[in-house]
């Protein structure tokens, strides 16, 4: 495969894709470097959720390239089981746990282990599985409800349990759409702190209508409009931009 120079986790060049003649993205181009946070807002049709499912495989653009790991993979040739195992992790706005079993349990249905017939009949959980789901627990402020079924959490909670079973899959990149949609205000501070921990080691995408968490989260920000990049800075350049305002944040 021909790598391309680029030191970005993640490189979109002139991505297009059209549905029935509806330009969904229009020749998008922007980079994420290995290790950052990134907020991505605009209005409903931007094509905010089109490019996470560029980036995941389940749409295959029209033109342009989706190379990962400085330019080593382009996405748009593979397929969606092809690039979850090359570490990217998307979680969906409505949350998909397991609400039968136990908290705990659903971290370890999601941990990243040999999924053939044989070795997943024979599994036991190890020393080192046992430590990782102990981490994830601290990052997701979930250790003491870890007895509890999970569908007995509140959205928030399950939210971050979502969350947890990602990072179970220890991916190098997480796409998360809209995840403090319907959460209190404590929920939604305690969720940018979350997201802020798990920075620390990943690389994250963040999709997002509420601007006061965008700005609790600090990070710098990707305006999209009509399939294209409108503008990018902080929150305070990007919220100050007049096209913003006018076609977004005036609303």
């Amino acid at each position: 495969m021909e790598q391309h120079t680029t030191t970005a986790l993640l490189y979109l060049n002139g991505i297009t894709v059209s549905f029935d003649g509806f330009k969904a993205l229009n020749e998008l181009s922007f980079l994420i470097e290995p290790g950052e946070m990134r907020a991505i807002i605009g209005p409903n049709g931007a094509g905010k959720t089109t490019m996470i499912d560029v980036v995941t495989g389940k749409t295959r653009p029209d033109a342009g390239d989706v190379y990962f790991e400085e330019g080593t993979y382009d996405l748009s040739k593979l397929d969606e089981t092809d690039i979850a195992a090359l570490g990217i992790g998307r979680k969906f706005q409505k949350p998909t746990v397991f609400d039968m079993h136990t908290v705990e349990d659903n971290l370890l249905l999601a941990l990243k282990n040999d999924r053939r017939v044989r070795a997943t009949l024979l599994w036991q959980s190890s020393t080192p599985q046992e430590r990782r789901i102990e981490e994830i627990f601290d990052t997701i402020r979930l250790k003491s409800l870890r007895s509890r079924v999970a569908g007995s959490l509140s959205h928030g909670q399950k939210q971050w349990l979502e969350i947890g079973m990602l990072l179970a899959q220890e991916p190098k990149l997480l796409l998360v759409d809209e995840p403090v949609a319907g959460m209190t205000d404590a929920e939604t501070r305690q969720t940018a702190e979350l997201l802020k921990e798990i920075n620390r080691t990943k690389t994250v995408i963040v999709v997002e209508h509420d601007m006061t968490f965008v700005r609790d989260l600090g990070v710098r920000v990707t305006c999209l409009h009509e399939g294209s990049v409108l503008a990018e800075g902080t929150i305070d350049q990007v919220s100050q931009n007049e096209r913003v305002v006018e076609v977004y944040l005036g609303r």
